[in-house]
């Protein structure tokens, strides 16, 4: 079973067990590391159906908060002298996904 799930603009694929880096949230330092996602954009429960659920939600414990690889970007502009470098590393937080609720059925991840 697999759901996407939309968070920080993007859409993701993930099934229970899963690692999956998405954009910063915001997570309490003393609260419990767990995050739920509840805009659920849809669910697959056999190979080749797709269904867009009413109520689902997706829990998942945060692993690490980090920031990816050095991104350079840089302009110039021939024959005028004009040169610019700049630098950007995206925060993101990985978590695992533990758990796929739909619909009162649950689905976990192995341990």
């Amino acid at each position: 079973m697999y759901a996407v799930i939309r968070t920080g603009g993007k859409q993701y694929r993930v099934a229970p067990g899963d690692l999956v880096k998405v954009e910063k949230l915001e997570v309490a330092e003393n609260a419990p590391q767990t995050v739920e996602f509840t805009d659920v954009l849809a669910v697959s429960g056999e190979p080749g159906t797709l269904t867009r659920p009413d109520k689902a939600r997706v829990t998942a414990e945060v692993v690490q908060q980090g920031r990816h690889a050095k991104v350079l970007v840089f302009h110039l502009k021939r024959k005028k002298q004009y040169k610019k470098m700049q630098g950007h590393r995206q925060a993101f937080t990985e978590v695992r996904i533990q758990s796929i609720e739909v619909d009162g059925a649950k689905v976990t991840a192995a341990v």
